[in-house]
């Protein structure tokens, strides 16, 4: 998949769950589908996409 038909994804999962909260409530059981779906794909996305920072950069010891 490439890194845009994962932007989309992503885009699409959120507008359906802001159209899933609105209409079921935040805590719904579809609505936390919804969100455990959309971090899912968020979380793909950042082990493909996104640097990972070293923690050995943030000490200066």
């Amino acid at each position: 998949m490439s890194k845009q038909e994962l932007l989309d994804k992503i885009e699409n999962k959120r507008a359906q769950l802001i159209d899933i909260v609105a209409a079921n409530g935040l805590n719904s059981p579809l609505a936390i589908q919804y969100s455990q779906e959309l971090d899912n794909l968020l979380n793909h996305y950042n082990q493909r996409f996104i640097k990972k920072t070293s923690s050995s950069q943030y000490s200066h010891a």
